[in-house]
């Protein structure tokens, strides 16, 4: 049975022009334990997916689905105090920007003890005395944070990029998640940081048995820590193959035009080479093509590739 069931999610804006698709027919089954990854250019839909499945939500979107369910519970079917009880249980979300999405006023050990769950505490009552601050100390050691004293006692601004996101992650991991959604962890960051944030999340995955959701404009990372990914273009799957399959053989002109803008570094390029880009620009939600998205640019592509094998 898999953990998160998604068949033909729909997400629609409320505009002066009327309802606008953002999310058109998206389809996703993820596993217990599985490491999916979610790819797309900036406005693909990849993050309203994630609002949606968290069940966050404004009041001029309109989300529907033939199905959404976790482990065996419609989602559709819950009233907001059920769905909010459900995924604050069973589902954490991890944002970019992690500077941003902690108080800069507040120490980083109360912001971790205030996010701390009382369901999680197993022990007597007459232990329960100082139990989120040990319960903080071990999550600060589980993402990789040795000095938990410095940690704890630091305000954000004096935590490097990559010890803040590490600090989220502690956060995210206090509600002892089965479903883990990382939304851009690794943005901005270093090549080292990213490294290190990636083998955290798969160790995190292999211990602990975490169904991770990795959602990245980086087709070239997802392919190397992700199990299985989906492409996105203008709020439509457009690809979904196991990673070394969508890398190695890719069929849709979109995935095949990501892989190609991929730079080879292995070998040597003539000076002020061209990279390969993707033709066009994408297309306004108001402004959508009938039938294939990619339009015009899929067919440039081909034409092109046509041209040199004749």
């Amino acid at each position: 049975m898999p953990l998160l069931d998604i068949r033909n999610l729909t997400i629609e804006f409320k505009t002066s022009e009327g309802w606008v698709k953002a999310v058109d027919r998206v389809s996703m089954t993820l596993s217990e334990g599985e490491i999916r990854g979610l790819v797309g250019e900036s406005g693909s839909g990849k993050s309203l997916i994630a609002k949606a499945i968290c069940g966050v939500a404004k009041d001029n979107w309109r989300v529907t689905a033939d199905r959404m369910r976790f482990d065996d519970i419609d989602l559709l079917r819950l009233s907001s105090r059920e769905r909010r009880k459900l995924v604050g249980h069973n589902v954490s979300m991890i944002f970019q920007e992690p500077q941003s999405c902690l108080d800069p006023s507040e120490r980083v050990g109360r912001q971790l003890m205030q996010n701390i769950p009382a369901w999680t505490y197993k022990g007597r009552w007459w232990q329960r005395l100082g139990w989120r601050k040990r319960r903080a100390i071990e999550l600060l050691h589980r993402v990789g944070i040795k000095d938990h004293k410095d940690a704890m006692r630091s305000f954000p601004y004096e935590l490097t990029d990559g010890e803040c996101q590490k600090v989220m992650i502690a956060i995210a991991l206090a509600n002892q998640p089965r479903l883990l959604i990382a939304d851009e962890p690794t943005n901005s960051m270093e090549p080292t940081t990213q490294a290190q944030i990636f083998r955290l999340l798969t160790r995190l995955n292999q211990n602990s048995n975490t169904t991770i959701l990795l959602i990245s404009h980086d087709l070239q990372m997802l392919s190397q820590w992700a199990d299985k990914i989906n492409v996105l273009y203008c709020g439509q799957t457009v690809e979904t193959a196991p990673s070394k399959d969508l890398v190695t053989t890719p069929h849709h002109p979109y995935t095949q035009a990501l892989i190609r803008a991929i730079p080879d570094f292995g070998s040597a390029m003539p000076h002020k080479s061209r990279l390969n880009t993707l033709p066009g620009a994408i297309p306004l939600l108001e402004q959508l093509p009938i039938g294939c998205r990619l339009g015009r640019a899929a067919l440039t592509r081909n034409e092109n590739a046509l041209s040199r094998h004749a």
